[in-house]
């Protein structure tokens, strides 16, 4: 945070752990009286500002409760120290941020971008745009089948492994191989 503000000199919102310890006020924060963030009571769509242990300049909290997939409920803390933002300035930033990385663990992992074997400029850039291809791809079959792509990887791997099979099968066939 304090790179971020003091060196690069730009504004940031980043998620907070919950066991950070925060100081209410500048008065608590010069008597070292902090407290865990998740037992800060912060109303909902709301924000509220608070100093951090080892951050010197004051920072505004924002805390989202959000439900999953499966009707449990998660909170993320996020603070920034733009201090005039709001709560739905912040979530929605944020979010935006988190479809950035999305992509990047998506481009990494199912279009095996970090996967390169590649030691000369010309394969690693073929390389890196096959992944960036594939990720297009992968992309439209998202949109059209509605399916996230790490199970579109999985299905197109199981048809790809049930085709070698079958492709074996039919080589054991032809060379009568038992």
């Amino acid at each position: 945070m304090m790179f971020v503000k003091n060196r690069i000199k730009k504004d940031f919102i980043m998620p907070l752990k919950s066991n950070r310890k925060v100081a209410l006020t500048l008065a608590d924060k010069k008597k070292g009286k902090y407290q865990r963030v998740s037992s800060v009571d912060i109303k909902a769509n709301a924000v509220m500002e608070i100093y951090i242990k080892g951050v010197e300049f004051p920072l505004i909290l924002a805390k989202q409760v959000f439900k999953n997939e499966d009707s449990s409920s998660g909170i993320l803390y996020l603070v920034s120290n733009d201090l005039s933002l709001d709560y739905l300035s912040i979530t929605t930033i944020y979010q935006k941020r988190w479809k950035v990385e999305e992509y990047h663990k998506s481009l990494k992992q199912n279009a095996s971008l970090e996967k390169s074997p590649t030691k000369t400029v010309i394969t690693q850039s073929n390389h890196f745009f096959a992944s960036l291809f594939a990720f297009v791809k992968l992309e439209m079959l998202k949109n059209a089948s509605c399916i996230n792509h790490y199970a579109l990887k999985t299905k197109i791997y199981i048809i790809a492994l049930q085709k070698a099979f079958r492709e074996l099968q039919n080589l054991k066939l032809l060379y009568q191989i038992s």
